[in-house]
């Protein structure tokens, strides 16, 4: 890194719980100092409890520009923005912040616009394909209203928890984009397979997507960072199917997050 740290340099934070599997503070610290910006990000492990308190708190310090917001914050963070992007507005979910002029925070969701550049990189066009995702959560929610604005012919959510499910569901149809409906871990017929659940970070989880369905004319991504290659998207690719992991995504969310922060 080519700036060392001193009292002038500004501080992001990257919140979630739990934090220590994430990988973005030394990426996104460097992305600061490859801008000229003497500016680093710094992880925080804070409970869902204690967000609310904790942002208060971090929000005093005049020297602190911007929150990076993963699992599960990225709804509760929303909460706590005086002004969002109309996207986030959408999702009513956010994964940056950074001040407003005043002070208060402004939050906008780069989940699923950096998933859909990541996927285009690795040659899979979304237009007009029949999309499966697993996770109505916060990263998924925003993965779907971007698969719906990039042109799917059909998207099917499927989520354990119902309620949050059928939510989305109708909230994605009310775009008027494309059909939208419940699925399941089914991916028969579907083009494109996602699973954007943290299902996989630990040993034994199952797939959340039945892997044993899959076919080589299918691409499948997951969003998980550890494992780097999770055993759902290994047995993807024993199928012969494309594949995209959360690594490649991340370094497309990484990237807009970081233009975002610096916009100031």
């Amino acid at each position: 890194m080519s700036q060392a740290l001193s009292g002038a340099t500004r501080v992001h934070f990257i919140v979630g719980d739990p934090i220590a599997q994430v990988k973005s503070p030394a990426g996104v610290t460097q992305a600061f100092h490859d801008a000229g910006r003497n500016a680093v990000c710094i992880p925080a492990h804070v409970a869902p409890n204690d967000l609310a308190g904790w942002t208060k708190g971090v929000s005093l310090a005049q020297n602190v520009d911007g929150i990076i917001v993963t699992v599960p914050h990225k709804f509760s963070c929303f909460e706590l923005c005086a002004t969002t992007s109309d996207r986030a507005g959408f999702l009513k979910a956010v994964n940056t912040l950074r001040r407003n002029a005043d002070g208060t925070w402004h939050g906008d969701m780069f989940d699923g616009m950096g998933y859909v550049e990541a996927l285009k990189s690795k040659g899979c066009e979304p237009r007009g394909q029949r999309a499966l995702l697993v996770g109505a959560g916060g990263a998924g929610s925003a993965i779907a209203y971007s698969l719906m604005t990039a042109g799917v012919k059909e998207l099917a959510v499927h989520d354990a928890d119902v309620v949050r499910r059928d939510a989305l569901v109708a909230r994605l149809a009310s775009l008027g984009l494309g059909k939208v409906s419940a699925g399941s871990s089914d991916p028969t017929g579907f083009d494109l397979c996602i699973n954007a659940t943290p299902i996989g970070m630990k040993e034994g989880d199952p797939h959340p997507i039945d892997s044993t369905k899959f076919t080589a004319q299918q691409f499948v991504g997951c969003v998980i960072t550890a494992p780097a290659v999770p055993l759902m998207i290994a047995a993807a690719r024993a199928q012969g199917c494309n594949t995209l992991t959360g690594a490649d995504m991340f370094a497309r969310v990484r990237d807009l997050m970081v233009q975002f922060l610096l916009e100031v």
